[in-house]
């Protein structure tokens, strides 16, 4: 029997026909089958080669989504807790006490502040634009490290369905190969090399699809907490702001009264 040239209803079913006749399930007509339904490790190991690196990306790509469930959150970015603190500290002018503060926490808001207050001190001479830009440097770093962190998730899905259209090709490479010096079966033959090539790219696609969707909760998860990370830090910036303004305006009170002559008697 020869296969259609065009796939259409006949040709599906002499596709599916003669994949199941190689696995087993379906035999001439009129005869019985006893074949059980292929097992998983049985699929697996008809997958070929190419399956063992989709089975470590597989493992891979769960271990990364438990690790960002846990990890790329409100808490570890923007806590509530350390806002206020840092806003009791900043109206008070304790700003050692914010820097040490901010020096115990990982959140990405207290790495901004730790950067902006130590150079703050080292160099007290500053102005407050170039205060600014240090505090802009280190919110872009902090939220490139985030957007950085899901990109391994990205490649898995990249990397995942090359992997499986790889063990297409070499499923069909050897299949090929095998038809070519078999005279017998060749149905047979070439059903059960199209199963290792179709087995292979399906397990491509159900790796990858799995990270696609979680690619996109982590990345808009990221994206809102990159945003309030920005919020944070403009509205710290806005307070240092008012504070300095305030020590400049008393400096500057403070001279123009040590300044001024007394009164002769």
């Amino acid at each position: 029997m020869s296969p259609p040239r065009a796939l259409g209803g006949a040709g599906l079913w002499w596709a599916l026909t003669s994949l199941a006749t190689a696995q087993g399930t379906v035999g001439p007509p009129g005869a019985k089958t006893n074949a059980a339904p292929a097992t998983l490790s049985e699929l697996f190991h008809a997958g070929g080669l190419m399956m063992y690196p989709l089975v470590a990306l597989s493992v891979l790509a769960v271990a990364l989504i438990l690790f960002y469930t846990f990890s790329i959150r409100q808490d570890a970015v923007v806590s509530d807790r350390f806002m206020n603190e840092a806003e009791t500290l900043i109206r008070a002018g304790d700003y050692p006490g914010l820097l040490l503060i901010a020096s115990r926490r990982n959140e990405c808001i207290a790495r901004i502040t730790q950067k902006t207050l130590e150079f703050a001190t080292k160099n007290p001479t500053a102005s407050f634009d170039d205060v600014r830009e240090v505090t802009e440097a280190e919110g872009t770093r902090q939220a490139s490290l985030l957007s950085g962190r899901i990109s391994i998730l990205a490649d898995i899905i990249t990397v995942a369905p090359m992997v499986g259209l790889l063990g297409t090709v070499l499923g069909m490479i050897a299949e090929m190969r095998t038809i070519s010096k078999s005279i017998n079966s060749v149905q047979m033959e070439f059903a059960s090399g199209v199963a290792e090539a179709l087995i292979a790219t399906a397990g491509g696609l159900l790796v990858a699809i799995p990270c696609v969707l979680a690619y996109a909760v982590f990345r808009g998860r990221v994206q809102r907490l990159i945003a309030e990370l920005e919020a944070a830090a403009t509205h710290l910036m806005a307070m240092l702001s008012a504070q300095y303004k305030k020590a400049t305006a008393r400096a500057a009170a403070q001279r123009a009264t040590s300044g001024t002559p007394r009164p002769s008697s």
